[in-house]
């Protein structure tokens, strides 16, 4: 008696294991494909979006160093200032480039 007991106890959970590992496949949660389309989306916008931010450090450099070069010309000696954060400006916008790229796990191509 008990080994017909140990016998049939032996083969449910034998067939719960089996039941368990076997994959199932099903219809996936609602909106899952719509994030793989997001994600996609943002990738190809990330990478315009950084260019973008790589051409306005490069404008506002050339703007920064001729409105530099002005207050020098007009006799403005004291321009330390003007040059630290105009290079400032310029390596935030270069920086914030590679760390949204690192965040967003985007690479820069």
């Amino acid at each position: 008696m008990k080994s017909n007991r140990w016998q049939f106890l032996s083969i449910i959970l034998s067939l719960i294991f089996l039941l368990s590992v076997f994959e199932t496949y099903g219809q996936s949660p609602p909106g899952v494909s719509k994030f793989q389309e997001v994600e996609t989306d943002m990738k190809s916008f990330y990478v315009a979006l950084s260019r973008l931010s790589f051409v306005i450090g490069a404008v506002t450099g050339l703007l920064g160093g001729l409105r530099v070069y002005n207050n020098w010309q007009m006799g403005r000696h004291q321009i330390d200032v003007q040059v630290v954060s105009w290079f400032g400006a310029c390596l935030f916008l270069a920086t914030m480039g590679f760390f949204l790229s690192g965040l967003y796990a985007v690479p820069l191509t």
